[in-house]
């Protein structure tokens, strides 16, 4: 999975299938944790969940902060919220440290730099909607020609997560300090929370298609 800016404006973000070749992808106005995750949502819906992904070491996907103590201690990383996501739906995010390593993702872009920016003019497209909805058109016809049988027939994708799953895994995670008066801290605003809870953190879940959870130990609190 890699970023392709367009004009500076857009960005293609796009999934290549490592025994087939098949690709999917869609255009965002950045490259983020939203659009990762957003994109990965409809990746997993569509496919499965795949064993690993390949990315670059963009931050959205590596993160740039040293190591706690703590995690010196139990000989792990950091992660970033979309590298925490992943690995909590068991999926292993690998680094490519070469161009090598990224490829087929480099030579998918080379691809798409000339005939596709000519396509879209083409076509009229001006909005980012425009530009997905014509993507979702010419995409099956891309994978009819430049898709390839596997080594192996066997599709090592595991059955997608429920709705509900996905969603608690793909979202954004953070830890807030838990007030003598049942409030906390978050973007700017302060929450009640009705349930009493034993606690000095609860988590913030933040949605991606915009709602706010908080919880505590896995249960959802009012």
């Amino acid at each position: 999975m890699t970023g392709w800016r367009v004009a500076t404006r857009r960005v293609l973000m796009a999934y290549i299938d490592d025994a087939s070749s098949r690709v999917f992808a869609r255009f965002y106005d950045h490259e983020g944790t939203i659009p990762a995750m957003e994109s990965f949502q409809r990746y997993v819906r569509r496919y499965g969940l795949p064993l690993a992904l390949y990315a670059d070491k963009h931050t959205t996907y590596r993160s740039p902060a040293e190591p706690t103590v703590a995690e010196h201690l139990v000989g792990t990383e950091p992660q970033s919220q979309f590298g925490r996501a992943l690995r909590e739906l068991g999926v292993e995010l690998i680094a490519a440290h070469s161009l090598q390593a990224k490829g087929r993702g480099e030579r998918l872009f080379r691809t798409c730099q000339d005939p596709l920016i000519k396509e879209l003019r083409l076509a009229g497209v001006t909005t980012l909607e425009e530009a997905n909805r014509f993507l979702e058109g010419c995409l099956p016809r891309y994978n009819r020609q430049f898709v390839v049988s596997p080594v192996q027939t066997a599709d090592l994708h595991r059955p997608p997560p429920t709705v509900r799953e996905l969603e608690k895994s793909v979202c954004l995670k953070t830890t807030r300090c838990l007030r003598k008066d049942f409030t906390i801290a978050h973007a700017g605003r302060l929450y009640q929370i009705h349930d009493t809870v034993r606690a000095t953190y609860v988590q913030v879940e933040a949605r991606l298609e915009g709602t706010l959870r908080l919880t505590h130990q896995g249960w959802r609190l009012a």
